[in-house]
Formats: structure tokens, sequence, C-alpha cells
């Protein structure tokens, strides 16, 4: 999957069902509908991950929860309206899914490949501990005019080079959705946990003129990250 990149977001996810199918919305008389798999990492952790697959791709109508399903697509947003308020909503939207017996490569459980452009400055920043850190905006263009905003972190060498890197750039990076729990507090009575999505990036390239009409990876401006399983 990864090699292959004539298209310019791809997502594989193999992972177990730990939701009913709960509908979304429908399109032409046809229905989507949402449902979270638990990704394990190859630590002891996972990961949770909205899933957006059709009802013409699986029976929705069927208890799934517990079997381990492969989906194949691309990681998508879209703008929720609460009031006044947008949340930027993060899934992977399906083109393949087919449930499975049994796997053994943890290591290709989770693999995403976005060719896109910087649309904000990288925000770099230090840990407690000295580890550096850039949080990024990549914006990747999908037909009919339309982008997903899909916000990535990228870890030592990474991150100094996306740090260094202006806005509008074309990058490519691969990578892991993972998911992330935190605590928003509104006031002293009202604390909320709430579940953050992002690409953590493995590796990532400048595109450059040459690159692109190459279509080959050059190894300048190509960093490989440390963070294989955080």
């Amino acid at each position: 999957m990864v090699e292959n990149i004539n298209e310019n977001n791809k997502v594989l996810i193999i992972g177990t069902v730990v939701s009913e199918f709960k509908f979304s919305h429908e399109v032409y008389g046809e229905g989507f509908y949402n449902v979270d798999i638990k990704v394990n990492r190859l630590s002891e952790q996972f990961d949770i991950i909205p899933l957006l697959v059709s009802e013409r791709l699986i029976n929705i109508n069927e208890n799934a929860i517990g079997r381990t399903v492969e989906a194949k697509g691309q990681y998508r947003s879209y703008n929720h309206h609460d009031g006044a308020k947008n949340k930027l909503v993060l899934s992977v939207f399906v083109r393949e899914i087919e449930y499975r017996d049994e796997f053994t490569d943890y290591t290709k459980t989770n693999q995403v490949f976005l060719d896109g452009f910087i649309c904000k400055p990288a925000i770099y920043r230090k840990t407690p501990l000295g580890r550096e850190i850039a949080d990024i905006l990549i914006a990747v263009n999908r037909p009919y005019g339309k982008s997903d905003y899909i916000p990535c972190i990228a870890w030592g060498r990474n991150a100094r080079f996306v740090n260094s890197i202006e806005v509008g750039t074309r990058i490519r990076l691969w990578g892991r959705i993972q998911s992330r729990e935190y605590v928003k507090k509104y006031s002293e009575e009202e604390v909320v946990k709430k579940v953050a999505y992002e690409i953590s990036v493995n590796k990532m390239e400048k595109v450059t003129e040459a690159l692109e009409s190459e279509g080959t990876e050059d190894s300048e401006g190509t960093f490989a990250a440390d963070n294989t399983d955080i």
C-alpha cells in the first residue's frame, strides 16, 4: 500500500470492532454508518479509530462486535457545526472492508500515506524531558474542489525538519492514526473527557519539482522518525 502513491490519501487499518454500526447520513439513497475499531500497537497500548462505511460494503445489521476487520480507504475530515462552535471530525472513509479470521503481522495494522500541503505554521515545542514535538495541519486535496484538513504530530528530527518548512509547501508523509484522550475544563463544575485524533508521523519528505516529475523518493529532505510505537 505505502509503495503505491498514485493516490494522495491512503489508509489501511486492521482491528477489532468495539461498537455497533450507528447511522451517520444518506447520499443518493446510500446509507453511511459509523463504527469504531480497536487497533493494537506493538506496545500494550491501543487506538480506537472511527470508520465511516457504506451499507453496501458490509451488513450493518449484523452484530460485529469482537470480530476482526481489515479496512482500506482514505482519512477524511469534515466540520461539525454545533451552535456557534465548529468541530473538526476525523474518520476513515472506507472503500473496501472485509472480516478476517486471523492475522499475525501487527506492524501492518495501521498505515497511512498522505500527500498534501502545510496550511498552518507548525507548532514546535519540547517536552519537560527535552523531546522535540511539532503539531502540523495538512490539507489533502480530493475531487470537486474539496480538501481534508488532517492534524499530524511529528517527533525528533521530523519535528525540526517540518518547523523549517513554509506554509503552502507540499509534503508527503507516512505514519499511523492515533487516538489520544484529554480532559477539557469548561468551568469549575464542568470537566469533559474528549478524544483527539491525529497522524503520528514515521517519515516525511518535501516534494520538489524533480521528485514530483520522477515519481521517486529523494533522500535529501526525507527523515525517518524515532517514534515507531508511542
